[in-house]
């Protein structure tokens, strides 16, 4: 009979010990692919909403008196006067190196009005770019053409205007042929029209107030474009807009912290789980440990034997574990986000790891009833026949 049978019927005698252990190691291997499948599921999913969404890099005017306050840009309140940037110079920024990565770029011409005794702000768009800057934006009718415009939810509002009214810029009427459904950001309170219809009724011919600029990735050297695109637009500042990223990946940063203390935590339980079972196991068969050393077996082969039965309930356990928590993470993702696409994918770095760390947990654990059990006197353990 070799070690591995000897094993083998063992577990089987003693299926209750064993299923014990492969519990203990099971709850541990879930709860750590749970975690970094649901930590990896949610990096992935965040980084695509950042590669698709929005822009990350601001083009505005170089100017000492800049304040924040529209994405980079101060209007002063009551009136826009600021040296604007050259259209065709944006053009500069498709020679950058890393131009590949440019997603899209949206000129912008902005400029104070007065509409029905209302002093409003008037956006110049590029709506072809701004379907890729601005893809939350939801509008109720259609986007302007050359003699209509787009209104503001708030502006709407404030004006009392819908679908189909009119009114006048500066003696020239135009139609409005859709609203903005809210937003909750300052695009709510604009009046949007097509940047050739605002550079002309601004009077501001190829010229724009600013640019939005979005990178296809989140692992693009972004503060390495901004400098190239700067290299590019000298008499232009350059921003990249980090703050929200920044802080939702520290978010998720902190996060999976945690949740690898905590996994740490259960796989040290785990393993205390199969160090106690394991020589509770050895105690109960000393007198067939003290059989095989009389017969011949080595304390090379009674240590195998422990480790065995340990290797096998551990590798069962890393398969089932990750099985587990593969399951367990999908299920967990519905209740820890709001988006019900994030895409779990099997992940055969991620199985292999369990596999490897359930066995190696499970054989470091039975190091020490390995050796109680090989160190064991097989006359002391002979006389209790």
């Amino acid at each position: 009979m070799t070690l591995k049978e000897i094993a083998l019927k063992n577990m089987i005698r003693r299926k209750g010990k064993a299923a014990f252990i492969l519990a203990g190691l099971i709850i541990g291997v879930t709860t750590v692919v749970a975690v970094i499948s649901m930590v990896e599921a949610m990096t992935s999913d965040i980084n695509a909403k950042l590669e698709k969404y929005g822009a990350n890099i601001l083009v505005v005017p170089k100017t000492e008196n800049l304040s924040l306050t529209y994405g980079g840009l101060s209007l002063g309140g009551v009136s826009f006067e600021m040296e604007e940037i050259k259209e065709k110079d944006l053009e500069q920024i498709s020679s950058i190196k890393y131009a590949r990565n440019v997603a899209a770029v949206g000129p912008l011409v902005l400029g104070v009005i007065n509409v029905n005794a209302h002093r409003v702000l008037l956006a110049g768009v590029d709506f072809e770019a701004a379907g890729i800057l601005k893809p939350w934006w939801r509008i109720n009718g259609t986007q302007p053409a050359e003699n209509s415009v787009l209104l503001g939810a708030e502006t709407a509002r404030v004006m009392e205007l819908d679908i189909g009214g009119t009114i006048e810029i500066k003696g020239r009427r135009l139609q409005v042929s859709g609203v903005l459904e809210p937003t909750g950001s300052q695009d709510d309170q604009l009046v949007f029209v097509r940047l050739a219809t605002a550079q002309s009724l601004l009077d501001k011919p190829g010229r724009i107030s600013m640019a939005e600029v979005a990178a296809l990735c989140t692992a693009c050297p972004i503060e390495e474009m901004v400098k190239q695109i700067s290299q590019a637009l000298p008499g232009a500042k350059v921003m990249a807009i980090q703050q929200v990223v920044k802080g939702r990946m520290e978010t998720l940063s902190q996060f999976k912290k945690l949740s690898y203390g905590v996994s740490a935590v259960v796989v040290l339980i785990g393993s205390l789980v199969v160090l106690v079972t394991m020589m509770g196991s050895v105690r109960e068969r000393t007198q067939e440990i003290g059989i095989f050393r009389a017969i011949g077996f080595r304390k090379k082969h009674v240590m195998w034997i422990v480790f065995i039965e340990a290797g096998i309930v551990s590798g069962l356990a890393g398969i089932i574990g990750y099985l587990l928590g593969f399951v367990g993470t999908k299920i967990a993702l519905r209740f820890f986000t709001e988006s019900q696409t994030i895409a779990v994918p099997l992940n055969l770095e991620l199985a292999g790891g369990a596999f490897l760390l359930a066995v190696l947990v499970g054989l470091a654990a039975s190091i020490y009833p390995a050796l109680m059990a090989a160190r064991l006197d097989p006359n002391v353990a002979l006389r209790a026949l």
